[in-house]
């Protein structure tokens, strides 16, 4: 399997000093398999690879993997770009930017709505047609199908699940219309934008599958041991779920949005600010706050979790302490946890590295 790095994933892997122990023995008793990259500085001061990729390869922290639905994050960061550069307004419905998109409530739903996913919009996970192998048809249509232009004006805009700003519902949906969105009153395409406002600036190795070509090479799940992993097209996900880069890439994102090279602070706050009343989600992700053992007081945490398949990525941003932590796996099987319930290998891991200095 040949896996393609960047050049600044390179660095920071050269970069990287050994890990601490304690770290090497939360590992080895989760029976964690795959990539830690951890740190406060550009330079992680903790990359840890271990299990396996594939059968002779192990894992890298300079690999290519799916980066799932952590892919909404990078959507949010390019919308709230947008945002704040005056082009666009969350409170506006989608409507003031594309009048003619047809969904019964297009003149109610709002870009806050979409990255919160409050919209209401139809689910792909949980209606429509579902293929024998119980992937539902969304994720594997017929050619000239799968685009976010196409789904966004055809299931996305039918059949809504409820009326917008009634109540949280996860939703892919939500960013394959923001995706094209963005693509309407950008003029670009998504890819396009991906790649000159996130990969360009920061020197990154990330791109976005498309539904139409072959999938770039990376890192293939397991459901569990033995199962192989049952995905669907990659891209379909669209900006819900279809970028790809390297464990590294991520968490130079994280440090580009810490140190406000992607967007301004007052956009960063606002982009991380999570409602309680919707389960602490923020825009793209959540945030909360939890005492983490070994810190003197309770901790910010922004949270962006993504499963495909058999590939689970767990990515924590640390705002007061200016850390982040990425947590890559193949494995589906495994349990991270939960941070905000303050148990589990996520809480523990944030607990060892959270705070230091």
């Amino acid at each position: 399997m040949k896996l393609v790095a960047s050049v600044l994933a390179l660095a920071l892997l050269a970069a990287a000093p050994a890990p601490p122990p304690v770290l090497d023995r939360l590992i080895a008793d989760a029976h964690f398999e795959g990539v830690v990259v951890a740190g406060s500085e550009d330079k992680p001061d903790t990359v840890i690879a271990t299990g396996l990729a594939a059968k002779g390869e192990p894992n890298r922290a300079d690999a290519i993997w799916r980066w799932a639905s952590v892919s909404k994050q990078i959507s949010t960061a390019i919308a709230m770009q947008e945002v704040e550069a005056g082009r666009l307004d969350l409170d506006q419905p989608v409507t003031t930017y594309w009048p003619d998109w047809p969904q019964v409530f297009s003149d109610r739903i709002t870009m806050r709505d979409l990255l919160r996913h409050t919209s209401g919009l139809a689910d792909p996970n949980q209606s429509g047609p579902t293929l024998p192998d119980g992937m539902p048809l969304f994720y594997r249509p017929p050619a000239g199908q799968g685009s976010m232009a196409y789904e966004a004006t055809h299931f996305c805009a039918e059949h809504p699940r409820a009326e917008p700003g009634v109540s949280y519902h996860y939703n892919n949906c939500d960013f394959i219309v923001l995706g094209a969105l963005l693509e309407r009153t950008t003029g670009k395409s998504f890819a396009s934008l991906v790649d000159e406002r996130i990969a360009k600036p920061l020197g990154l190795s990330i791109g976005l599958f498309d539904p139409e070509r072959p999938a770039v090479r990376h890192v293939l799940g397991l459901e569990k041991p033995g199962v192989p992993e049952n995905i669907g097209n990659l891209g379909t996900y669209g900006a819900s779920g279809s970028l790809y880069g390297s464990p590294l890439d991520l968490y130079a994102f994280d440090r580009a949005l810490l140190t406000h090279r992607l967007l301004g602070e007052a956009a960063t706050d606002a982009m991380w600010k999570g409602d309680p009343k919707l389960g602490a989600a923020a825009l793209g992700q959540w945030q909360y706050s939890v005492t983490l053992a070994g810190c003197p007081a309770p901790t910010s945490i922004v949270e962006r979790r993504g499963q495909i398949g058999g590939v689970q990525i767990r990515n924590f941003i640390l705002p007061e302490t200016k850390r982040a932590l990425v947590l890559f796996t193949r494995r589906g099987d495994f349990d991270f946890g939960e941070v905000w319930q303050a148990k589990g290998f996520a809480y523990e891991m944030l607990s060892t590295i959270g705070c230091r200095a």
